[in-house]
């Protein structure tokens, strides 16, 4: 069942210090596979970078295919992946297809400060701003802005993005390791087919025109 229609509770949560979150993933994270080198470290295939890992390396408690209101769109070039990242936009038209993990708020953390180039240390990320508002700017770097899109189950969904809106950026489109691994993770959660994951895809600005649907699809087959 697909949680996004049913699941998220728009409203902001309740608790400012919880002990775990739903870390909102709408790119490469959505598949568990490249989820891991965040969580144990290491490297993905087609990555140019090793990541130092979570200090609890653990896999999510669970993991549930979501629908966020927004857009995403690919930007900046990643030099991880030679191609255009993607990034949320929760102002925007629209809908977003992504994968909600249920971590620890210590590994939330670690995921967050990897994807700012940064090493996990000791701390926690403080939520209490990004939990009061729904979002919450730490600086002006790609994935220094924290957003909370809900709660599900009581629960915080949180995730991070760009300081910036869709349409104040270049679009730059993904590389292929890249949006492989996003296309396949997205499939994986279960609540969506090839058709609709490889025509969400497509229609992404920064992937619309150099991304068919035929492209995707043929993605997907090569991953059945």
């Amino acid at each position: 069942m697909t949680r996004a229609l049913c699941g998220i509770d728009p409203a902001l949560p309740g608790d400012r210090r919880p002990e775990r979150v739903w870390y909102t993933s709408y790119g490469s994270n959505t598949h568990l596979g490249r989820l891991a080198a965040y969580l144990r470290g290491g490297r993905p295939p087609g990555a140019g970078r090793d990541y130092p890992g979570c200090r609890n390396p653990a896999p999510p408690a669970r993991s549930l295919p979501v629908e966020l209101t927004g857009a995403l769109y690919f930007a900046t070039r990643s030099p991880v992946w030679d191609g255009g990242r993607a990034f949320y936009d929760p102002e925007a038209d629209g809908r977003v297809l992504a994968r909600a993990h249920l971590v620890t708020v210590e590994q939330f953390t670690d995921i967050a400060v990897q994807e700012m180039y940064r090493e996990p240390r000791g701390d926690r990320l403080d939520l209490a701003e990004v939990l009061t508002r729904g979002r919450a700017v730490l600086g002006d770097g790609r994935y220094e802005t924290l957003v909370c899109a809900g709660q599900i189950d009581g629960l915080p969904a949180l995730t991070f993005t760009a300081p910036w809106r869709m349409n104040d950026v270049p679009w730059i489109a993904p590389s292929l390791p890249y949006v492989r691994f996003l296309a396949s993770g997205l499939l994986s959660a279960g609540a969506w087919d090839a058709a609709d994951v490889a025509s969400y895809l497509a229609a992404c600005p920064g992937a619309a025109g150099h991304w068919s649907e035929e492209d995707l699809t043929a993605l997907l087959d090569e991953e059945a």
